[in-house]
């Protein structure tokens, strides 16, 4: 009837403020949680709450007062080490 289980996407995805925080573009997930609740957030040129889903190839864009971040999504894992972050993302 229905299948057990829906194919993988082909990428692994993340919520926006665990990547946030992972990818250490934003120190502690708490923060990166507020930065998003007030807007400064951008996902793909839409603002994006938390829990929006980030993968491989999505643009982030991150407001810090008067200056603006803005990266292309380049890996989604779990866990990486501070040496290897850079892998994560480019900057645009």
């Amino acid at each position: 009837m229905f299948p057990l289980f829906l194919p993988s996407t082909g990428g692994m995805n993340m919520r926006l403020d665990k990547y946030l925080k992972v990818s250490r573009l934003i120190k502690r997930r708490t923060v990166a949680n507020e930065a998003c609740d007030s807007g400064r957030v951008l996902i793909n040129d839409k603002p994006a709450k938390a829990s929006a889903q980030v993968k491989t190839g999505d643009t982030i864009e991150i407001q810090f007062g008067s200056r603006n971040v803005k990266v292309e999504v380049l890996d989604v894992k779990e866990t990486v080490k501070k040496e290897d972050v850079e892998s994560m993302y480019r900057y645009i």
